[in-house]
C-alpha cells in the first residue's frame, strides 16, 4: 500500500462531495478511516501519491472513477436474505398482480441493487420451489448494481458458505454444482435465467433504460442515502414501477417517510409499498 498523507478536511469533503454525486452515498469525517484506505488502494494501483494529482486524474479517466466507485459500494448479503419478503411474493403480491394477467404474460422482477447476485438468484430459486404457477408465465429477472465488479461476480455464480449458510442442504444440491475449494456454482439454467446489468438509483437515464417492473426488491440501500438523495431514489423507483406494482424495501426502511406517492400495503408475510393501480 502506497504511504500517503492524510486527506486534509478539504480534500476529505471535497472526495465525499464527489462520491455523493456518484452514489448517493454520503461519507464524511466519520467515515475517514475507510475513505483514506479505499483511496490508499487506488494510490498504489495508479501509482498517485498526491490527491489533488489523483483527483484531477479520476476526473478524466472514466475506468478509474468507476473502479473507485466500485471500491466504496456495500455488498453485504447472502441468499434468502429476509425470506419473509420472498414468501410475500409468492403468497401475496404474485396472485395480486395475475388478476389482470393470462398465462404466458410476462412478470418483470428487479433485485437492484443486486450486488453480487445473491439476492437475485433467491428470488429464481424461491419461485422454482414455491410458486405453483412458475412455469405458467413468463417471468423476467433482472438484477442490476452500480458496482460493476459485483456484477461480474453475480454473472460467474460462485459463493462460498457464508453466502449459502441460510438455504436448506437439499436446494444447495438441487442448484449449486459440487464444492471445490469451499465454493460452489449455481447451476448453468439458473446463471442464465437471471439478467444481470448496471444500474444507478439517482441516476434517472440508467434506471429508465430498464423499462417497467412489476415487483422491485430494493432492499438496505436507502440507509445510507441522505434525505435528498433518498428522494430522489423514491422518484426513479416509482416511475420504473408499473401501476399497481410492489415495492420491497429493507426492513428497517419505510418509504411512507420518504415520499407520499406510495401505498402501504400489510400482507401477512410483510409490509410492501405499491404505486397506485392507474384509475
Amino acid at each position: 500500500m502506497t504511504s500517503a498523507a492524510p486527506l486534509s478536511t478539504a480534500e476529505l469533503q471535497r472526495l465525499s462531495t464527489f462520491l455523493y454525486r456518484e452514489t448517493g452515498m454520503l461519507f464524511g469525517e466519520a467515515k475517514r478511516y475507510y475513505i483514506e484506505r479505499r483511496l490508499a488502494d487506488r494510490y498504489t494501483a495508479t501509482g498517485i501519491t498526491e490527491f489533488a494529482a489523483y483527483f484531477g486524474h479520476l476526473r478524466t479517466d472514466a475506468a478509474e472513477r468507476e473502479t473507485l466507485v466500485n471500491a466504496f459500494t456495500i455488498n453485504e448479503t447472502y441468499f434468502y436474505r429476509e425470506e419473509h419478503q420472498l414468501a410475500c411474493l409468492c403468497r401475496s403480491l404474485l396472485p395480486a398482480l395475475i388478476t389482470t394477467r393470462r398465462p404466458g404474460d410476462k412478470i418483470r422482477i428487479w433485485s437492484v441493487p443486486c450486488s453480487t447476485g445473491e439476492e437475485a438468484y433467491s428470488i429464481a430459486i424461491w419461485l422454482l420451489e414455491n410458486w405453483r404457477l412458475v412455469d405458467a408465465y413468463n417471468i423476467e429477472i433482472i438484477g442490476s448494481d452500480i458496482d460493476t465488479r459485483a456484477l461480474e461476480a453475480a454473472r460467474e455464480g460462485l459463493y462460498g458458505e457464508r453466502a449459502l449458510s441460510r438455504l436448506p442442504p437439499k436446494l444447495r444440491d438441487a442448484y449449486f454444482e459440487p464444492a471445490k475449494r469451499h465454493r460452489r456454482r449455481i447451476i448453468r439454467d439458473l446463471r442464465e435465467s437471471v439478467t444481470f446489468t448496471p444500474a444507478n438509483l439517482i441516476d434517472t437515464a440508467s434506471m429508465a433504460a430498464h423499462g417497467i417492473f412489476d415487483v422491485i426488491f430494493c432492499r438496505n440501500v436507502l440507509i445510507y442515502f441522505n434525505d435528498e438523495s433518498r428522494l430522489v431514489a423514491a422518484g426513479t423507483l416509482y416511475d420504473r414501477l408499473a401501476p399497481g406494482g410492489f415495492l420491497c424495501l429493507g426492513h428497517t426502511e419505510s418509504m411512507s417517510r420518504i415520499s407520499p406517492r406510495f401505498e402501504t400495503r400489510r400482507f401477512e408475510d410483510a409490509t410492501v409499498f405499491q404505486r397506485p393501480a392507474a384509475p
